[in-house]
């Protein structure tokens, strides 16, 4: 009897791990579906709230803006837009810091890169990619590049960056001393509402696996 137990048990594993492999594929993640509504479509976006670039110290900007073009794709990571424009400042309404007023010229295409979506949310979860940008304050220049985390909310069209340590790297620093050097790692916070150029329609970023 114990013996026949044994062998039923064994039977069973051996089944639970043919079926296991036999599954193993399916498990794979499909690829996301992105589906930008609308799409191939131009946007355009301004800050909410301040910009805040730090690099060791705060660059503080009040009025920035982007501009580009969108369109549904597939693929996770799956790239729905690109940011032509980058401007963190207006000839009126430049950057500050400590060391004066800051000077960044962005150095596009930018991406805005989907990962994940939140269906009960409406929130898609990215970063911005193939970020490059010459920035000078006061005397000391240097340059920024990487990747910035970023959500975007369908429901109020916020594009939130919050980047992380780590994320952007710092090269070239010129007349900088110890506050930018190669080893610090600057980040990028703020928030852009986004519209589809020429109107306050905002646009719908929604994920799916078929």
């Amino acid at each position: 009897m114990k013996k026949s137990m044994r062998r039923s048990a064994l039977v069973v594993c051996a089944a639970a791990s043919a079926l296991g492999l036999a599954a193993a594929p399916s498990m794979a993640a499909p690829s996301t579906v992105w589906t930008v509504n609308p799409s191939p479509a131009n946007f355009q976006a301004t800050n909410v709230g301040n910009i805040v670039l730090t690099a060791t110290i705060p660059m503080t900007c009040t009025d920035s803006s982007a501009a580009g073009t969108m369109a549904s794709t597939t693929g996770n990571p799956g790239d729905v837009a690109d940011i032509d424009t980058m401007n963190f400042s207006t000839p009126g309404s430049p950057c500050t810091s400590v060391l004066g007023n800051v000077t960044t010229t962005s150095v596009t295409p930018w991406d805005v890169v989907a990962e994940d979506y939140d269906a009960a949310t409406g929130v898609t979860t990215g970063h911005i990619g193939n970020v490059e940008a010459h920035v000078s304050a006061g005397a000391c220049t240097f340059t920024v590049t990487g990747q910035a985390s970023a959500t975007y909310t369908n429901d109020t069209g916020i594009l939130a960056v919050d980047s992380a340590a780590g994320e952007l790297s710092v090269s070239d620093p010129q007349n900088c001393g110890a506050i930018v050097t190669e080893s610090t790692q600057p980040t990028f916070q703020g928030d852009y509402a986004v519209r589809v150029q020429g109107s306050d329609d905002i646009p719908t970023i929604v994920g799916s696996n078929p």
